[in-house]
This record gives C-alpha cells, sequence and structure tokens, in this order.
C-alpha cells in the first residue's frame, strides 16, 4: 500500500507537469496563429517630418496594419502628422508608398491607403465584446524592429487619456502586453487574430501599462473620414478653462459637480455669443447633463447635436440662469477648444 501511494504520487507530478504543457502549448498556438493571421497585412511606416518644429528630413518610424483589399491602413496620427513623405516595409519584404487619406487627432486615428497588393487584410474585431483578463497580443515594429510580438492580457477597459489634441480620449483598453516606441499605430489582437485595438502609447518608466484605442471608436473613425474627409464633431464656439464652484452656490443651487467650464473668450457671431453667453460666465450643464469640466463638454458636443437647440446652464455672478444654444459643427482647424 505504501508503494502504490508513492507511485501514485508520482503519476500524479507527471500528470500535473504534462498539464501544465498542454497549457503552455496551448497558449503558444493560440498567439502564433493569431500572429500568422494578420501577417500579411502588417507594415512597418517609416516617416520624413514636414513639420516647422522638426528638423528638415527629420525620421521617425511607427507601425501600421492593411484592413481592406484596396490597401487602406489604420495606424496613429501622431505617426504621421506633418509627413512629407510616407514610406512602408511589408512583412514579405515589399515596399512602397503610401498617402494620407485622413487623420483625426482627438482619437490619435490616421487612415493611409497604398497601391500595394495585400490578399488577407486583417481581420476587425469588436472592442465591446472585450473581457478583463482575456489574451491581448501586440505586433509592431518596436525601435526598428521589425514585426515583434509581446502578448499579455487585456487589463482593464474603458480608461480615458489625454490625446495630443487636447481633448480626453475614451474607451481606451489598457493591456499589459509591452509596447516601445515603434509600436504606435500596429494592432492590438485578440486570440482569435482579430484586431480588437490600435496600439497607441505607453506610459513612461511604468511597466505593464500599455495602451490601445478600441476598434469600435477606430472603426467609426474610418467611416467619418472617408464619408467626410474628417471626424465631425460640434462646437458652442469659446475658449474655456476648468474653475471650482463655491460651495455655497452648489450647495443653494443643487449642482452635482463642484466645478464648471468659465467661459474666457468668445468667438464672434459663434453659437455661444448668439445665445447670449458672455465671457465670465461658468457653465455647469449642457443638453440637460452636468458639466464639471472642459472634457464633459467635449463628450456632450457630438455630430449630432450640431445646429440643434440645446439647453445650457450657467452661473453668471451668483445667479443660475438657463439658455438655448445651436452648436455649431466645429471648423477642421480648431483642436481643443469646446
Amino acid at each position: 500500500m505504501e508503494n502504490k501511494s508513492v507511485l501514485g504520487g508520482e503519476a500524479g507530478a507527471v500528470s500535473r507537469r504534462m498539464d501544465d504543457g498542454d497549457l503552455l502549448d496551448s497558449y503558444s498556438r493560440s498567439v502564433t496563429q493569431a500572429v500568422e493571421r494578420v501577417s500579411g497585412a502588417l507594415v512597418k511606416i517609416d516617416v520624413q517630418s514636414a513639420s516647422r518644429s522638426s528638423r528638415p528630413g527629420q525620421e521617425g518610424s511607427g507601425s501600421g496594419f492593411v484592413f481592406t483589399p484596396d490597401g487602406l491602413i489604420l495606424t496613429n496620427s501622431h505617426v504621421v502628422h506633418h509627413a512629407a513623405k510616407i514610406s512602408l516595409t511589408f512583412t514579405d519584404g515589399g515596399r512602397s508608398g503610401a498617402v494620407l487619406i485622413g487623420e483625426d487627432r482627438d482619437t490619435d486615428i490616421a487612415v493611409l491607403r497604398t497601391e500595394h497588393t495585400v490578399f488577407s487584410p486583417a481581420p476587425l474585431g469588436s472592442s465591446k465584446r472585450l473581457r478583463i483578463g482575456q489574451i491581448a497580443i501586440a505586433v509592431g515594429s518596436p525601435f526598428g524592429f521589425q514585426f515583434s510580438v509581446t502578448a499579455g492580457v487585456v487589463s482593464a477597459l474603458g480608461r480615458s487619456m489625454r490625446a495630443a489634441s487636447g481633448r480626453m480620449m475614451e474607451e481606451i483598453i489598457q493591456t499589459d502586453a509591452p509596447l516601445n516606441p515603434g509600436n504606435s499605430g500596429g494592432p492590438l489582437l485578440d486570440s482569435a487574430g482579430c484586431v480588437i485595438g490600435v496600439n497607441t502609447a505607453t506610459i513612461l518608466g511604468a511597466q505593464g501599462l500599455s495602451f490601445a484605442v478600441g476598434i469600435d471608436t477606430a472603426k467609426y473613425v474610418v467611416a467619418q473620414i472617408l464619408q467626410h474627409g474628417r471626424v465631425r464633431r460640434s462646437s458652442v464656439g469659446i475658449a474655456a478653462q476648468n474653475v471650482p464652484i463655491p460651495r455655497r452656490l452648489a450647495y443653494e443651487y443643487k449642482l452635482p459637480m463642484p466645478s464648471g467650464v468659465m467661459a474666457t473668450a468668445l468667438s464672434p457671431n459663434g453659437a455661444a455669443a448668439s445665445a447670449g453667453l458672455e465671457e465670465g460666465d461658468v457653465i455647469v450643464g449642457f443638453a440637460a447633463q452636468p458639466v464639471g469640466g472642459i472634457d464633459d463638454l467635449h463628450r456632450l458636443l457630438t455630430t449630432e447635436r450640431a445646429g440643434k437647440p440645446q439647453n445650457i446652464s450657467l452661473l453668471r455672478g451668483t445667479a443660475l440662469r438657463h439658455l438655448m444654444i445651436v452648436p455649431r459643427e466645429r471648423e477642421e482647424d480648431v483642436e481643443g477648444q469646446p
């Protein structure tokens, strides 16, 4: 009986080791198959900058992926912004140029087009169906090392982070798949090899904190760019800053937020000026929603509200006032202002 117990223990240990090996093989197969599914669609992007803030001919690089049979490519806006020349390198060694179709700095998404033939565009998944803990695979060209793969899990969903334009990007995916400079614009994949996000940023000095724009956001931006050449948003025509609200006024008017948005300047003949807003007014509500800061106002100024009267609540001195305002479509070159 004692020998059987010893043998049983040894058999159990062997079984556990085999199970561990099977799990590792299954994980490896998932990652390998996912990367193989998109390998033909991956591109390394090299850019010569035309920015005034850069040296003439200064170069940068990033990543991207073809997502349509006719050669449309998704990448980050910050990879190709102010690009004078865009060059692509494919996994098969092929090279080609690319043209910028459009970009949206508020979501850090850009669309390029190439004439290079791609037989297997990357399949797009859905970021709405993601679950925390599922496999996340990042592919890109960090530090110029072409087509590197890192893997981890989805660490969190619904994060927010600041875009280069000053607006807050919503529905950001956080993963622990390591990213480095050059990964920007590359695909974030699920275990089936479908693109669930566009890798966009890391926090320098922090390990295991990487971020991607959800693919559902990217799909919306692509549709807007292809239809209108840009993403259409509404505006009320003010320059503004966040300010605290005196507690006495917040209590008296039962305001849900301890802060609001003070109009520091109004565009001549803009929506705010036409509605009767004045410099120094503090906006505390818009479209029947509380406004505690500029980011709240940005979220509420959607395309659908352009041209449609909306309620706006504000503090003028110590008095709470309600006005009707008709937001207008935001001009393309105005960034970061509501």
